[in-house]
Order: C-alpha cells, then sequence, then structure tokens
C-alpha cells in the first residue's frame, strides 16, 4: 500500500457545528452515541463536539448536562482527540470572565476529555485570548489559537498573517482560520495559506461553511497551497450554512497527494446513521440554499438560522432580506467586527431592531451599548461616534483589557451555588449560565424549582424587543 506523504488531515463537526449551523445545536446525546464507535475508526485528526451554543442548549432546551455528554462521547471515543469550541474571555456564554473562572474551565475540560481547544475572540483582540492559551497549555490540551476571518476596509492578509505571527509567539499549537461566513474565495485561500507557511511553523487548520457555495472549492485551493487540516461536516448536516461534506472532499483527493487516508467505508456508514438523525431535527430549508449575498451581508450559518427564527416568532418573515441588507451597515457604525459569537448576535438583534422598530438605532440592547463602549474589547475600525454617543452617552470608553476589570468570581460562585452544584462542573455551569443552569442543576438533582428562568427586562421597549433579545442571548449560536 502506498504511503501518503502529505495527507490532508480532517476534522469532522457532525457532533458540533454541523447541527449548530442547520439545527441550532438541538442534536441530542441519544442520537450520538450510537455510532461513535464507527465514527472513533474512521481516522479522523479531531471531532468537535463541544463548546459553541452546545452548553447552553444542553441545559437550556435538551435537560442535558453538558459535562456529562462530553465524559460519555470521550468514552465512546478513546481514540479520537475531541476537539471544541472556546470563546476566549468568553469561554462559552455571553460576556467575559475572570481569570480565574478562564482557568478552572480550561482545566475542567481538559480533565472531562477535550484534547484540542480551538479559541478565538471576536473582534481578534490577543489580549482576550491569551489567558485561555496559556491555562490550556498547562493542563496538556492542544492549543489552536484562531484569526476570525472577515472583510472589512481595515482587514487585510496582512493583517491576519501578522496576527498568526503573534498567535505563534504565544504559544498556538495550530492556527485556524476561522471562516464563519464562507467569505474566504478560492483563489484567496491560496494565496493566504500560502502567506501564512512562509511565516509560521505551526500547522494550519481551514474552517469554512459552504453558505456562498464555493466551500469545497476553498478547501481544494487550499489543500494545493498546503493547508494542513480542515473543518468538514458527514453529507447528512454538509453545506449551505454547515460544512463541505467530509465524504464529497475525501473522495476527490483520493489517489492525489493530499489523500486524506480516512476509511470511505466507515465514512459512508456514518452518513447513513446520521440521515436519520438529521430527518429528526427541525432544519428550515433556507439555511440548506446556497446564497452568494452573503459576500456583501457576512451572515454566518448560526447567525442566518438565528435571524429566521426570530423573524418567525415576531410573524415578520418577509422582513429577511431587509433585516440581511442592514446587517453590514450597522457593522460599519460598529467598527467593522467579524461576525461571530457574541458579536454576531449583537449586530444582528441591532438589525432587527433597527428594521422592525421603524426608526435605525431607536433602541439599544444593553450587548450593543456594551460592544460600543469596549467592554468586549478594541473594534478593529473607527465607530461612528454619533452611533456611540447614542448608545452610551457619556460614559468613559475602555481602553484595557476588559478582563483586568473584573474581580476574581470562583470563590463567590461556589458560594453562591453551594446548595445546588454538587461538582466544580456544575460550579463553572452556574458561572457560564446562571439562571439556567440553576433551574437545570435543581431539576436534575430532583429538587423542588426554586426560581424561573427570567426573561430580559424590556426597559420600557416594546415586546418585539424583548422577544428577539430574548431568543438572541439563548444561545442559538
Amino acid at each position: 500500500m502506498e504511503i501518503i506523504k502529505n495527507p490532508l488531515r480532517i476534522t469532522d463537526t457532525i457532533l458540533r457545528d454541523a447541527h449548530q449551523s442547520q439545527a441550532a445545536t438541538r442534536m441530542r446525546i441519544e442520537d450520538m452515541l450510537p455510532i461513535c464507535a464507527t465514527l472513533d475508526e474512521i481516522g479522523y485528526w479531531s471531532l468537535e463536539c463541544w463548546g459553541g451554543a452546545t452548553f447552553d442548549v444542553c441545559m437550556r432546551y435538551l435537560n442535558e448536562d453538558p459535562w456529562e455528554r462530553l465524559r460519555l462521547l470521550k468514552q465512546a471515543m478513546p481514540k479520537t482527540p475531541l476537539q471544541m469550541l472556546l470563546r476566549g474571555q468568553n469561554l462559552v456564554g455571553y460576556r467575559h470572565y475572570s481569570d480565574d473562572v478562564v482557568h478552572e474551565f480550561c482545566k475542567k475540560s481538559i480533565e472531562n476529555g477535550i484534547s484540542v481547544v480551538r479559541i478565538f475572540d471576536a473582534l481578534n483582540d490577543i489580549r482576550n485570548m491569551e489567558t485561555a492559551m496559556k491555562y490550556v497549555k498547562e493542563y496538556g490540551g492542544h492549543c489552536e489559537a484562531s484569526i476570525s476571518y472577515t472583510k472589512s476596509p481595515v482587514h487585510s492578509t496582512d493583517y491576519f498573517v501578522k496576527m498568526a505571527i503573534e498567535l505563534e509567539k504565544k504559544g498556538a499549537d495550530t492556527i485556524c482560520i476561522k471562516d464563519m461566513a464562507n467569505l474566504l474565495l478560492p483563489y484567496e485561500a491560496y494565496d493566504f495559506v500560502k502567506k501564512l507557511k512562509e511565516h509560521v511553523k505551526v500547522p494550519i487548520h481551514l474552517h469554512t461553511h459552504n453558505t456562498t457555495g464555493t466551500g469545497d472549492m476553498t478547501y481544494i485551493m487550499a489543500a494545493q497551497a498546503g493547508v494542513d487540516i480542515v473543518d468538514c461536516a458527514l453529507s447528512p448536516l454538509a453545506n449551505g450554512t454547515s460544512q463541505p461534506a467530509t465524504e464529497s472532499l475525501a473522495a476527490s483527493l483520493t489517489g492525489t497527494e493530499r489523500d486524506t487516508g480516512l476509511d470511505m467505508g466507515k465514512l459512508n456508514k456514518a452518513a447513513e446513521y446520521f440521515r436519520t438523525v438529521a430527518d429528526s431535527l427541525d432544519i428550515d430549508p433556507k439555511v440548506l440554499r446556497v446564497d452568494p449575498n452573503t459576500l456583501i451581508y457576512q451572515v454566518p450559518g448560526g447567525m442566518l438560522s438565528n435571524l429566521i427564527s426570530q423573524l418567525k416568532q415576531a410573524n415578520a418573515e418577509e422582513k429577511f432580506e431587509e433585516v440581511l441588507a442592514e446587517v453590514p451597515r450597522v457593522r460599519e457604525d460598529f467598527g467593522y467586527p467579524p461576525l461571530v459569537t457574541p458579536t454576531s448576535q449583537i449586530v444582528g438583534t441591532q438589525a432587527v431592531l433597527n428594521v422592525l422598530s421603524g426608526e435605525r438605532y431607536k433602541m439599544f440592547p444593553k450587548e450593543s451599548k456594551e460592544l460600543l463602549r469596549g467592554g468586549y474589547g478594541q473594534l478593529p475600525g473607527e465607530v461612528n461616534e454619533m452611533i456611540r454617543k447614542k448608545a452610551i452617552g457619556d460614559q468613559e470608553v475602555i481602553t484595557v483589557r476588559p478582563a483586568d476589570l473584573i474581580e476574581p468570581e470562583m470563590d463567590k460562585m461556589r458560594a453562591e451555588a453551594k446548595d445546588f452544584a454538587e461538582s466544580e462542573e456544575d460550579v463553572l455551569s452556574y458561572v457560564m449560565l446562571p439562571q439556567v443552569a440553576k433551574t437545570f442543576l435543581i431539576r436534575k438533582r430532583g429538587m423542588a424549582e426554586e426560581t424561573k428562568v427570567e426573561k430580559p427586562v424590556s426597559d420600557g421597549n416594546d415586546k418585539v424587543r424583548t422577544l428577539i433579545v430574548d431568543d438572541m442571548t439563548n444561545g442559538n449560536f
């Protein structure tokens, strides 16, 4: 048998990003476990199965403990490295946490079965990634530091290469190009990967979607340029707002110098199983379509599926195209943040409110105010100062690393959770999502429920805003 000299390694996202992008993260652990033995034999570089919105959705909607899910998956797949998505200082929540929380979360994630931690920051503010990178490495995890790829007047290949060099200096084991909205076109990918290969020594991992219909071509060109690893999804939950199909890419490279070496028979067996799972999920046909307009709107897969869900709930589906057109305008006003959690929710929510209220910036959710104030980090471009003034008034803009302003939290949270948290993992769940986790853990322990999860306060604005913000912060990304 011929030895493949330079195989293209594959990370499969079927257990996380695939169903997050197409079905609001609603796949259950009982849908995963029956096929894990097969997945473990395919030959993947890693399987992405945790982090992102899974943490929130497990407790909020599926009545599952996310930590138990991770332990079960590791037990069922002992050979294949399990991968998670970590939002830098935001971890798997929707705000910045103190450094001691980041420390404990990274430690427990690795103890419970995670091998590869993909760390990103929505604004590409490396200050917000450093602490997580440090502790992932300290506890023996593989630190995959990510570039949140986007296009704007302030973002360029040189900008991203400079960032990759800095991430490598800070200890990254691999560099990920995280192309959330499938904006990286094939020839651009070739040039970008080539440049990265010239400037950094660690492997390059490329993540994209197929929202604009170019994902497969982007991967082929990146493979020609020497990319080391790419993200794919088994075909039943591939394409559209998800990743390109694993089987298709593996077949395309068979017999070439970039042959993936994956077991095609086992790939097909796993795909056959997941066809039934996909049929049981509520997938809107819109997320399966190719939409080249995404190159204009820059809306990533999870954001697109959630915008559809919000507008349905507001009985305003006819406003979909209008909202999409508003997204890039809000993004420009907000200093060109890449659209990835949590900035995708913030910009998306603001765009929806601008359209449905009939007046641009009539209302500002607290998350928009915090983004404009610098509470999420340094925005890449210039902010529209008139909009910022309208949002935050005379408040001072934050210029330091936001987490420097946060006191240690773990001891306080342990004390608050002592009546219903039975482990350090439970405490971390409570830190991430206090009301959701408390309700879940009380229910899980069979105790009388003491509190209900409260909806966000409407602060005097109409019920449309309350509905939108509640759904946005419910973690469908």
